[in-house]
């Protein structure tokens, strides 16, 4: 007898852990709190949500996002065939509806006859074979119940989400629609930017500098996560940074003045109706009203209708190189699994990636059979070699990268030594070829 596999959230890892396990033939509860209980960020019961962007990162081939998405299709993710059909215009980005997306998904997996759905918060940690997929903002009754299974101190970072505005409270007359690097500016490019001259940069940054944050009670020894950094943050490292960060104009031409913009804001589609934009990059923890009054000074957002202010929320995460194996068992209980933020993984493809492990990884354990890591060569291996094996003493939450991959042999790397991309194309063509059938 197969005995029923637990997994507990129903996020992106959750649900991806499910699809998985129900498809290898194991019956499979699926717990979700929501919306019953929400969180501070979530605002549906929707299995998916999509809280801090609408974008899984770049499809440009040969890139570390690109490989990381190409394994799940590869390997048969429901989550990627879903975004795929979800997808809106995002210049080189897979970018979803994110209403459209989390949608489809709760319909097929409610309707998966080997998934039990139970929306009830779950507070401690049941009995038989589990995967652990709660995410960063897991309940407190579970994460001591976490604590208490796994022996070690809860982890925390902090992080912030972009705000989001009403597509028709943009100025156009003065925000542009262009990718980067465009060699035409017409109405079928995928951003609208906003573009800033030095005295509008100079008297933004010091709007910013001056501005009331919210009180997040964050200790001064706790990061964020650096690649999610509120622009306050990146502000007060320096006058430039946000203009060589998240508001660089590079490759963008205002066709207002036929220059190079001082610095650029750019707004991305939420959704196919094209009726909200998201501030990339602006992510930040000031007050609503205060984020009102500095956020309208960028140039063509003077009239801007907010739909979603920005805000810091707390993740939570464990130790993983300290409790999981690459298969990501917790080693001093087997049968339970770890997936998605909660075991140190940061951005979205990489918690479906987790999900997709620890769902494989868990049906294998229902029926008998031994776990296996997927090969060191593959992004998803990699990535689990990463949770599982850095250095527990200095562990951060980690984005797929090419140096999360083992190196090329000497050889090759003599080869392509000038040539970084025929590098990277190398590396994803090995991991491709190791990767085993879907």
């Amino acid at each position: 007898m197969i005995h029923p596999i637990h997994i507990i959230g129903g996020g992106l890892a959750g649900s991806e852990a499910a699809w998985q396990a129900a498809r290898a033939g194991c019956k499979v509860i699926l717990y979700e709190m929501r919306p019953h209980r929400t969180t501070p960020a979530h605002k549906t019961g929707l299995f998916g949500e999509l809280v801090c962007s609408n974008s899984l990162k770049t499809e440009q081939e040969n890139s570390a996002p690109w490989l990381l998405k190409e394994e799940l299709r590869r390997l048969g993710s429901l989550l990627l065939q879903i975004a795929a059909e979800a997808r809106v215009p995002g210049g080189h980005a897979l970018t979803v509806d994110r209403e459209r997306f989390a949608g489809r998904l709760t319909e097929i997996i409610a309707s998966e006859p080997m998934i039990e759905v139970r929306r009830e918060e779950v507070e401690a940690i049941p009995d038989g074979i589990v995967v652990i997929a709660t995410g960063p903002l897991t309940s407190d009754a579970l994460a001591r119940d976490i604590a208490r299974l796994t022996g070690s101190e809860r982890l925390f970072f902090y992080d912030a989400i972009s705000p989001i505005v009403e597509a028709d409270s943009v100025d156009t007359s003065i925000a542009f629609r262009a990718s980067r690097y465009d060699k035409s500016l017409d109405s079928t490019a995928d951003y609208l930017n906003c573009p800033f001259d030095k005295d509008q940069y100079e008297r933004f940054v010091d709007a910013l500098l001056a501005a009331e944050s919210v009180s997040a009670h964050i200790p001064d020894d706790v990061p964020y996560f650096e690649a999610c950094l509120p622009i306050e943050e990146l502000a007060r490292r320096g006058r430039d940074t946000l203009r060589f960060g998240p508001m660089k104009p590079a490759g963008l031409i205002d066709p207002r003045t036929g220059r190079r913009p001082y610095a650029v804001v750019q707004l991305r589609q939420e959704n196919l109706r094209a009726d909200s934009y998201n501030l990339v990059g602006m992510q930040n923890h000031m007050r609503y009203g205060e984020q009102a009054r500095v956020l309208r000074m960028i140039p063509g957002l003077e009239h801007a209708e907010f739909i979603r202010f920005g805000q810091v929320h707390r993740n939570t995460y464990i130790n993983a190189p300290a409790l999981l194996a690459p298969t990501l068992q917790l080693r001093t209980r087997e049968s339970c699994f770890f997936a998605g933020q909660i075991c140190g993984v940061e951005g979205y493809v990489e918690s479906i990636a987790t999900g997709l492990v620890a769902g494989r990884n868990a049906a294998a354990l229902a029926r008998g059979e031994r776990p296996c890591p997927l090969p060191r060569e593959t992004a998803i291996g990699s990535l689990c070699h990463y949770v599982s094996g850095a250095d527990p003493a200095h562990y951060q939450p980690a984005n797929i990268t090419f140096d999360l991959l083992p190196p090329l042999d000497e050889e090759t790397r003599r080869r392509f030594r000038k040539d970084r991309r025929a590098r990277h194309a190398e590396i994803c063509r090995r991991a491709l070829a190791a990767l085993p059938a879907g």
